[in-house]
């Protein structure tokens, strides 16, 4: 079964069992599939791929706006993003631990045979490609900074 129609199933069952967060985050997501498919120039139909993208940009606005809401003290608004993000992850892949983004990592770099800071563009490039969807950006940039110096 594709992604979009298991959003689509989910959707039903929130609206039928009235959990408003799921139903919340929900709608988020088959918004955005939404508005990338009629997006001008957009693809008419999406693959896995890039609904997990989509997912992936939506988990990171709300962990934002959750932090924001929480340096403002609004602790209710920050639950409230938080709720949502756990209901979105169950769509995404596993995350992979720091542990194990660093071995990876380190195979990549003994592969390409980057040594200093000056090869980190062509370890994050390959990176970024092993790793999509398993790892954060941010956690990956960071690694291969640390790694490389």
């Amino acid at each position: 079964m594709s992604l979009e129609i298991q959003i689509q199933q989910d959707l039903k069952a929130a609206m039928l069992a009235k959990d408003k967060v799921a139903l919340a985050s929900v709608r988020g997501i088959k918004a955005a599939i939404l508005i990338a498919k009629t997006s001008e120039g957009g693809p008419s139909e999406l693959t896995d791929g890039d609904i997990i993208k989509l997912i992936q940009k939506l988990v990171k606005q709300r962990k934002e706006s959750a932090e924001i809401y929480t340096q403002q003290s609004r602790p209710e608004l920050a639950k409230n993003e938080l709720d949502e993000i756990a209901c979105m992850e169950k769509y995404l892949p596993k995350q992979m631990s720091e542990v194990e983004v660093e071995a990876t990592l380190k195979n990549i770099i003994a592969q390409l045979g980057a040594t200093s800071p000056t090869d980190m563009g062509k370890v994050m490039g390959a990176a970024t490609k092993a790793l999509a969807g398993q790892a954060d950006g941010r956690l990956i940039s960071t690694l291969v900074k640390k790694l490389l110096s």
